[in-house]
């Protein structure tokens, strides 16, 4: 296995595991693999009131579910905190950090400076051209180690509060109302005035070439100093992030398009730290039909819920990969190795990727059509043990059953919604009530049919005799007794189904069927 490629999934684990951060995991796994790289774990569990051992268990608990191994040990980010704060101290000493408190009643926090120096950052800065920014007459402009603060004018003239870092506005110049300059750049180390109109600088801007979305640029006159330590000494997530893939050797960085604005920051503080800028691709995100992120208010959201429906782990793989990645061609329904060997981080789109529940169940029902019989014969036992309705059908009735009903399952949580085979007082599908007892002369049917069954008359004789009677064909009676029944409008051959269903039970299924509608009117 190459070193050349090291990935890693770098979660923080506060509760269950969201497709979103699952995807992100899984598309850098592919990567790694296709490469012949390495996949790393890291678990930033630094928030310790939430990133609870629960929470850590159930974040491995899925990974082993979806066989996503790491190729080291994981790194707990909580035990590098030495390793963050010793970082901090060397950027103090190089003159990138400084230590700050905005008030009298704060602690002083360390703030990450913005290199000034025009070539310190290599080909992640440039400059975009002369700029100019009108401030509000008789406001404070004030300039100093921590950068520049001042009161702009919006568009419509109203005044508009900024600031941003000294890297900001190269070779600044500050001018009165009558041009007269009244500060450059490397005049002081602070400067304050209330005479200031107008700054005149030249615009620099960050930028990177992500893998995904192409060329990002920030203007540097946007950004301000970030606090890397906090007041009580604890490191951001900022810090902690940089020095660890720094630590791990991470040459890719893959994670969601949430986090591009971090991206901005992590590369000047990588560069004043002394390490190698890795490789970026930012992942579109998961939306809803509405085109916002999606969340647990749209459904399921998160891995486990999935897993409780009875979604196997090989189609949510396969559906999560194919949300915002193709492999070139018209497939769908790829295995893992499949996936490996056409994985490419130039095939994953920059536009957001729409949740579709329906090609998920539809995809998972593909995968329960593949597995072998005897697994899923003992999966679906396993399943009813757990459902006291079941222990009145027997392992051989169940067998039957669960062989009946396979080429229909999308999931193994329809497993849980066989109930009706045994207990014959269940909910109606009211679509399939309209449907098969809609019409007036399908509930006369139903009602003649149980009758007949109540007298002592097999199924088949009363359908003929209900049909005879009022000169019908008896087919035509077959979709009002599947709805009968079973509740459902569709489903296997409906004398597959009755030769299964317990044959003592249909009068009293046909007449709870009439009055659960005489119920509903």
């Amino acid at each position: 296995m190459s070193d050349s490629v090291r990935v890693r999934f770098a979660p923080s684990p506060t509760g269950p595991v969201h497709i979103g951060n699952l995807r992100v995991a899984l598309f850098n796994y592919l990567f790694a693999r296709s490469k012949q790289g390495k996949f790393l774990l890291r678990i930033e569990d630094t928030d310790r009131e939430r990133s609870t051992p629960e929470a850590v268990e159930t974040l491995l608990g899925v990974l082993d579910w979806l066989e996503l191994s790491a190729d080291e040990e994981p790194l707990y980010q909580s035990t590098r905190a030495e390793a963050h704060l010793q970082a901090a101290e060397k950027l103090i000493e190089a003159g990138h950090a400084y230590r700050h408190a905005r008030s009298a009643d704060e602690q002083p926090a360390v703030y990450f400076h913005f290199p000034e120096a025009s070539d310190f950052y290599g080909e992640s800065i440039r400059e975009a051209g002369p700029a100019e920014k009108k401030l509000t007459p008789g406001e404070t402009l004030t300039i100093d180690h921590t950068g520049i603060t001042y009161v702009g004018v919006s568009r419509k003239g109203k005044k508009d509060p900024g600031s941003c870092c000294l890297a900001g506005m190269k070779d600044l110049q500050v001018e009165d109302a009558e041009g007269t300059v009244l500060f450059r750049s490397g005049d002081a180390e602070s400067f304050e005035t209330t005479d200031a109109v107008l700054l005149k600088y030249t615009r620099r801007e960050i930028v990177f070439t992500d893998e995904v979305k192409g060329e990002i640029a920030k203007p540097l006159d946007s950004v301000k100093d970030r606090v890397i330590v906090r007041g009580d000494g604890t490191p951001v997530f900022h810090l902690a992030n940089v020095c660890d893939d720094a630590e791990q050797k991470v040459t890719h960085i893959i994670r969601g398009d949430d986090h591009v604005e971090n991206t901005f920051l992590h590369i000047p503080m990588l560069i004043a730290l002394g390490h190698a800028v890795p490789s970026y691709a930012h992942l579109p995100m998961i939306t809803n039909d509405q085109g916002k992120p999606y969340s647990k208010r749209d459904g399921d959201a998160f891995v486990g819920d999935f897993r409780a429906k009875g979604i196997l782990p090989e189609s949510l793989f396969n559906y999560l990969v194919l949300l915002g990645w193709s492999p070139g061609d018209d497939r769908e329904k790829m295995n893992r190795d499949e996936m490996i060997s056409s994985f490419s981080l130039d095939r994953v789109q920059s536009s957001p990727a729409k949740m579709d529940m329906r090609k998920l169940f539809f995809l998972n029902s593909q995968y329960l059509q593949d597995l072998p019989e005897t697994i899923y014969l003992a999966d679906v036992r396993d399943l009813l043990s757990r459902q006291p309705w079941a222990e009145s059908g027997s392992v051989e009735f169940w067998t039957k059953v669960a062989t009946l009903m396979r080429p229909k399952i999308q999931s193994y949580g329809d497993v849980l919604e066989w109930s009706w085979w045994v207990v014959p007082d269940f909910e109606r599908s009211p679509g399939a009530l309209k449907r098969g007892l809609g019409k007036a002369w399908q509930r006369e049917a139903i009602e003649s049919i149980a009758s007949l069954l109540e007298e002592g008359q097999d199924l088949d004789t009363a359908k003929q005799t209900v049909a005879s009677d009022m000169d019908k064909d008896p087919g035509k009676l077959n979709l009002s007794l599947r709805v009968s029944l079973t509740g459902q409008a569709g489903g296997p051959d409906i004398e597959e189904v009755l030769a299964l269903l317990p044959t003592e039970q249909f009068a009293e299924r046909l007449r709870l069927t009439l009055s659960q509608l005489e119920g509903a009117s």
